[in-house]
């Protein structure tokens, strides 16, 4: 029985990952949950897995849950004191962390200081802080087991093989609501049209992410510190469908990929039970005679800026991609309020990387005081 605790119990792969739990409960325990403010879900998940410890984001959410919990053994707690005490939790195995955002960061380490392996949904914590966590979970035998579906491609792909072998990591794309526009054509796109994804059901942080395509300058910035490779060895590659994952080119010129319909489950579960493998929950199998052709192409990082800023903030270091992911998460909720449009996402984001003095190596703390300058950086540029 492998002990499970979710970060982000109540957003989209946390409730993914509970429909596994129910699909094996034989296999899998529950015995923490945190969530940001939906206190109504997070106490029917409680009710229905009985997790002996639970956290929310604010102390009036806490507050709330503990009224309507007051019938069950549970301790609810709060914000990131709650989060810390959470991820260091005796009575669990492993972490999903599918929470949103860089307070994904600290309870990711107090999680790898206990000895608890990681399975990782939080992009903030390598695009920002990969140069901690990876030397981190090295030094404490702790396993980093990627949920990203194209991320988890790729080590699957890597099973057997030798990393010292890899010559180039293919990081799928499948290019969006926009794929194919040209910058005229997004002059005129509002939120309704960025969120309307092809293939996959996500956050709307996220599906927006993955309209500027700087969602997958993320992933490469991820890629670097989860496979040890350098910028230059990782390419993108737009794949409309949605069937290749991700790949790996070897040395002797051998492509090994995984393939499979689009649904997040099978890469969560890939990483609750590695190295096993189970029957995915509701997962529809891959016909490829039903699909017929796979279709790839160059992205273009002239009209989808942010991809092109993402390997420069990956190239420079330090605290610039912290700044990259920053801006962009300002610049996306304003784009979602509509008081900016498509196109100046990049244009904020650039913005805020001219006005950066990068540190080389940086703190948490310094990290953290990154993320504010270029929401500072971000305000000023609107204002």
């Amino acid at each position: 029985m492998k002990k499970i605790g979710i970060l982000g119990s109540t957003g989209s792969i946390g409730t993914q990952t509970l429909d596994i739990v129910r699909k094996y409960p034989d296999k899998l325990q529950v015995t923490a949950l945190a969530a940001g403010s939906n206190t109504e879900l997070l106490e029917r998940q409680i009710r229905e897995f009985t997790p002996k410890f639970a956290v929310m984001w604010s102390e009036k959410a806490a507050a709330d849950l503990r009224g309507r919990l007051s019938d069950l053994e549970v301790t609810v707690v709060s914000g990131m004191e709650g989060l810390l005490q959470m991820a260091a939790l005796q009575e669990m195995d492993i972490l999903v962390t599918a929470i949103v955002g860089m307070i994904g960061i600290q309870p990711t380490i107090e999680a790898i200081k206990a000895h608890k392996d990681i399975a990782l949904a939080n992009k903030e914590t390598l695009v920002t802080a990969g140069h901690i966590i990876m030397p981190l979970a090295k030094e404490n035998d702790v396993s980093i087991l990627p949920v990203d579906s194209e991320h988890s491609a790729i080590f699957q792909s890597m099973q057997g093989e030798k990393a010292s072998q890899i010559s180039k990591i293919l990081l799928t794309a499948s290019g969006g609501p926009f794929r194919g526009k040209t910058r005229k054509d997004l002059e005129r796109m509002r939120a309704e049209d960025a969120l309307k994804h092809p293939n996959w059901s996500m956050g709307k942080k996220v599906t927006i992410d993955s309209s500027t395509l700087v969602n997958k300058g993320l992933e490469v910035m991820e890629a670097r510190w989860l496979f040890g490779v350098g910028l230059e060895n990782i390419q993108v590659v737009i794949h409309p469908e949605s069937i290749l994952h991700s790949a790996v080119e070897y040395q002797d010129g051998a492509v090994i990929g995984q393939l499979g319909v689009p649904d997040m489950k099978l890469p969560i579960q890939y990483a609750l039970f590695y190295p096993d493998r189970y029957e995915v929950p509701g997962n529809k199998r891959l016909d490829l005679f039903d699909i017929g052709k796979l279709v790839f192409e160059k992205p273009d990082m002239d009209t989808f800026a942010g991809l092109k800023l993402a390997f420069e903030a990956a190239k420079t270091g330090g605290t610039m991609p912290t700044v990259f992911n920053a801006a962009n998460e300002k610049a996306v909720s304003l784009f979602l309020e509509n008081r900016i449009h498509f196109l100046q996402i990049a244009e904020v984001i650039e913005a805020a990387m001219e006005a950066h003095r990068t540190v080389e190596n940086p703190t948490v703390d310094q990290i953290l005081e990154a993320e504010a300058e270029a929401h500072e950086s971000v305000a000023k540029c609107i204002g």
